[in-house]
């Protein structure tokens, strides 16, 4: 019996030595930058990765996510969130490099009024005429610019469907629960992205899992997220200017009006 089993042993052994090689190989093949892009997408399956490439910085890479755009290192734990200079030819290399804002118009419209309001952080200015809600990352920095930027909006109804990406930000989801389970919200959300004051840590019963669930619904795959009170999506920061342009290109219609009396 051994002697009948033990070809088919070799056989299976050769089959996997064979299998390890080209594994192998097509891992030593791989630059630095793909392999990177392969730890950080196994290592954060939730953040959409899409592409890493070097930076003039030694062992600095530039990484890709939704619209979003920061530095890693090679390990695949340590980030950078900001934008990278070169200052002798006075270059932003991270403006320059810069995904495009997904177009207004690129998206599905969504059905707002079937928004489950109630699970977002609601900021009136205003007459509070314009409608949108918006999908943040505490600790997202383009969420933070954004929100200087709605700050900055009259007139303006805000829903904030907190959102914490906790595989590339592990302490957002502690600091969301926290402004949630404030009792003033809205001032404690202002105060944490517009300050940089986070509450005290405080826990209670939230809506995260059903804020995730719906950002999977709405194919949501990056903060910022915006959506108008007719439906309309974007995707990253927007100016002041720009917010209140595309608000109202069509803020008078009858179903923003709607949703803007119901929730009130």
């Amino acid at each position: 019996m051994t002697s009948r089993s033990l070809p088919a042993i070799t056989l299976v052994t050769a089959a996997l030595l064979s299998l390890a090689t080209t594994v192998f190989g097509q891992t030593a093949e791989a630059t630095p930058a793909e392999r990177l892009l392969a730890t950080l997408k196994e290592r954060y399956p939730a953040t959409p990765f899409t592409r890493v490439q070097n930076t003039p910085v030694p062992g600095l890479y530039e990484v890709v996510f939704g619209n979003n755009i920061a530095y890693a290192a090679d390990d695949g734990r340590h980030f950078l969130f900001g934008h990278l200079f070169d200052l002798q030819t006075q270059r932003d290399l991270t403006a320059a490099n810069a995904p495009p804002t997904t177009p207004p118009s690129a998206a599905p419209p969504v059905a707002f009024a079937a928004l489950p309001l109630a699970d977002a952080i609601k900021t009136v200015r205003g007459d509070g005429r314009r409608v949108l809600a918006v999908f943040s990352d505490p600790d997202c920095p383009y969420c933070r610019e954004l929100e200087v930027q709605l700050a900055a909006l009259d007139d303006a109804t805000v829903y904030t469907f907190l959102l914490p990406l906790a595989a590339l930000h592990p302490q957002a989801t502690d600091k969301a629960i926290a402004v949630w389970c404030a009792a003033d919200r809205a001032r404690a959300w202002r105060a944490l992205m517009l300050e940089g004051q986070p509450p005290p840590a405080k826990t209670c019963a939230h809506p995260l899992e059903r804020n995730r669930a719906l950002a999977t619904q709405l194919a949501v795959r990056g903060t910022p997220t915006l959506i108008a009170g007719d439906g309309r999506v974007a995707v990253g920061v927007l100016s002041a200017a720009e917010l209140a342009a595309w608000l109202d290109d069509r803020s008078e219609t009858a179903a923003a009006a709607t949703v803007m009396e119901d929730a009130r």
